[in-house]
């Protein structure tokens, strides 16, 4: 039996802002955009070449806004990823080299805590 995560709720305050942080910023893809009714609103956004989605929205949950705290994406170089969200106006750490990889911290506007993670090299 296979288990794949695919789809993770991150509490935000202000869709719009959120979204555009998330797509604009990071470079996320903006897969949907859906008002369900009054007070449900469902907008999917996928990382480039992830198999795992974030979602966003009004009505989606009752945590409360910035409280996700370690989301962790790996990425093949930290140094380039820093750069490119540095270059994309998002505010990041720099690189802090570590015994199990490259580490590169970002948050978004609410406070929910992201890391970039290079793994290091097998030996």
């Amino acid at each position: 039996m296979d288990y794949k995560i695919e789809l993770i709720t991150i509490p935000v305050s202000d869709v719009d802002r959120a979204k555009a942080f998330y797509v604009d910023g990071c470079g996320f893809n903006a897969d949907h955009d859906h008002v369900v009714h009054e007070g449900l609103r469902f907008v999917q956004l996928t990382p480039p070449g992830s198999a795992c989605s974030i979602c966003i929205g009004q009505g989606l949950t009752e945590a409360q806004p910035g409280s996700v705290k370690g989301m962790q994406m790996v990425v093949a170089d930290a140094r380039a990823a820093h750069d490119e969200l540095a270059a994309r106006g998002v505010p990041v750490s720099d690189v802090d080299s570590l015994p199990w990889g490259e580490f590169v911290h970002f948050a978004d506007p609410d406070g929910n805590a992201w890391a970039l993670q290079q793994l290091p090299a097998r030996e």
